[in-house]
């Protein structure tokens, strides 16, 4: 429970007002049970033929002796002048009256409480949705996309299922059996002393089997995480799947983990199942021992019970055994969900490696140069990058070249800061990247690569991404310059063409062609390109790399190409290796060199 109380000084400070209107409705709603009770006693004094004419009024105080016999005294009048039936009848109109208001008072406190719920839900999913976003590109390294998916979702629906669903009861329920049981001591302190000493017996009892549902929850989220991450895996290698038969391979993988979850929620939904059959079964108990206990003081002759007293006191007790029994299951629901928010909490508090701080600058322009001044890398414990340094001039375009695994794609990737470097700096006109803000460090540049990463959305939109706002002259010019126009138009709804999961509308080349339109459309003065044209047929190509040099007139370019025949135009080429820049120059330059550059180029001729 601490945990859970913890989630809530964190989410509840916004629904204040909401709260104190809620603990108002079941404040009164908790009242108006005690009214509607407390005028069983008459209606029962009446029909038992127990009551007592009174003919003195008393000065009414809270003192139980002067307050039954005014209720008597009126009683008595009333019964003396119209008789026993219409007293009994004003007695039941008032027990209505009272319980209307006792359930409005317990909806109007629902109604703000579902308002509270919700809204805390919404702000949990809003969290992790930006944290995810928000997170390093080195933390998904080792995490898997299932995992994260699973967190976001069924985790949040289980919070949502199991921690916000009893914030009803945890606020309303205290409430009732508070109020419930100051009356239960006005009526007889003796009888409910007793119950305080049997109810913690059963307190306990269920607070034990409640415990060990966390653990168990914890581990059936932990594997709805596996599942779902197989799922993700499967529909995005569906084609390698079958192309390899290998669908009784990923089937039996998929069946043993739904069966291991299985398992794990049929221990957990039996020992959940396990709360109500045994809150009913003490309560009975206790209520059967009570029933003993005060039957026991009437037989004796204690002058402060009588029938209907006690048998009103006995309606009062079972008032308390329903919001007891609910909160006793909002403890189970709590630990199984609470186990679900520390997978949560594990993704919110994970650290920010890529950080700015107190005294960041924001830049705007790039007018001079890139510098890399001896910079180191590692992922882990594999060195990729070793005290690199390499100059880059504004307007120019650098290739780099090398083997895969060489550091080329880390190296760029250093640029806008999607990783940090470990040794050494990155200077934009003389700022180190790290005094940046990220804002603005990232929307100098833009990034065209090999996989062109589009989203379920219309070719307009997937455009104008990351561009707050741009005219549709300007798409469309864009789109011109990227070679894109043509087809986009031929589409049957043109630039409001839907374009699939990850543009598979589309073909490869159009997609890419799309990507860079979206570059162009940014106008960053400083760009990324990463094997943009590596998996495009001949054609496709072309007309990709018509584009690509468009894009890359009068700004800064870095270019990782595997096709050198690509990149026979960049004011310098740097071949790496194993982590080092080996080679730079130009085309002819390397060729005149006779080292790594021409090999590969020499392999690739040939």
């Amino acid at each position: 429970m601490k945990d859970f109380f913890r989630v809530l000084r964190i989410y509840l400070p916004p629904y204040k007002a909401k709260l104190a209107l809620t603990f108002l409705f079941n404040i009164l709603s908790a009242l108006f049970i005690v009214f509607s009770m407390m005028s069983m006693i008459p209606m029962l004094q009446v029909i038992l033929e127990e009551d007592k004419e009174v003919s003195t009024l008393m000065a009414w105080s809270f003192d139980k002796d002067a307050l039954f016999n005014n209720i008597n005294y009126y009683i008595t009048l009333i019964k003396s002048q119209y008789g026993p039936g219409t007293t009994l009848l004003y007695l039941g109109i008032f027990g209505i009256v009272t319980t209307l208001l006792k359930t409005g008072f317990t909806y109007l406190g629902s109604y703000t409480i579902t308002g509270v719920r919700n809204g805390i839900t919404r702000d949990i999913r809003k969290a992790i949705y930006n944290k995810m976003i928000e997170l390093p590109l080195g933390f998904y390294s080792n995490e898997r996309k299932g995992d994260m998916m699973a967190r976001s979702t069924a985790d949040v629906q289980e919070v949502e299922a199991s921690v916000m669903s009893s914030l009803d009861m945890l606020l309303k329920n205290p409430i009732i059996i508070i109020v419930v049981l100051a009356s239960m001591f006005f009526i007889s302190i003796d009888l409910t002393l007793f119950v305080f000493l049997v109810l913690p017996i059963a307190g306990f009892v269920i607070g034990r089997i409640g415990k060990s549902l966390k653990k168990t929850s914890r581990e059936g989220q932990t594997k709805l995480g596996l599942i779902l991450g197989i799922i993700e895996e499967s529909l995005s290698g569906l084609r390698i799947i079958k192309a390899f038969n290998a669908e009784k391979r990923m089937s039996g993988r998929f069946t043993n983990e739904v069966e291991s979850y299985r398992r794990t929620m049929n221990k957990l939904q039996r020992r959940r199942h396990l709360a109500h059959p045994t809150s009913e079964f003490l309560g009975t108990i206790v209520f059967v021992v009570i029933f003993w206990y005060g039957g026991s003081l009437i037989l004796n002759g204690d002058n402060a019970l009588n029938m209907a007293t006690f048998m009103t006191y006995l309606g009062m007790f079972y008032q308390i055994i329903n919001p007891a029994k609910a909160f006793s299951q909002a403890a189970y629901s709590i630990q199984k969900g609470m186990a679900a928010y520390e997978r949560i909490e594990q993704v919110l508090s994970a650290d920010l490696d890529i950080k700015e701080h107190d005294g960041s600058k924001a830049i705007t322009t790039f007018k001079n140069q890139i510098e890399y001044r001896n910079i180191s890398f590692a992922y882990e414990d594999v060195k990729v990058l070793k005290d690199v340094s390499l100059s880059i001039p504004q307007g120019k375009t650098i290739a780099l070249v090398g083997q895969s695994g060489s550091g080329k794609t880390t190296f760029v990737d250093l640029l806008p800061r999607f990783y940090d470097v470990q040794e050494g700096g990155i200077y934009i006109d003389g700022h180190n990247i790290k005094d940046l803000k990220l804002y603005n460090l990232r929307e100098l540049m833009g990034n065209v690569n090999q996989e062109a990463i589009l989203f379920n959305d219309t070719i307009y939109n997937n455009i104008t991404f990351g561009v707050e706002q741009a005219s549709e002259e300007e798409v469309i010019n864009a789109a011109k310059v990227a070679n894109a126009h043509d087809f986009i138009t031929a589409t049957e709804e043109g630039y409001q063409t839907v374009i699939g999961d990850r543009g598979s509308k589309l073909s490869g080349g159009q997609r890419q062609r799309i990507s860079i339109a979206r570059a162009i459309l940014k106008n960053p003065p400083i760009l990324i390109l990463d094997e943009a044209t590596s998996a495009l047929d001949t054609e496709s190509e072309r007309l990709v790399q018509d584009a690509l040099e468009n894009l890359m007139k009068n700004r800064t370019s870095l270019v990782i190409a595997h096709r050198l025949s690509t990149v026979r135009n960049a004011d310098m080429i740097c071949v790496f290796n194993e982590g080092e820049i080996v080679e730079t120059g130009t085309h002819d330059e390397l060729i005149a060199k006779d080292g790594i550059y021409k090999k590969l180029h020499s392999m690739q001729m040939s």
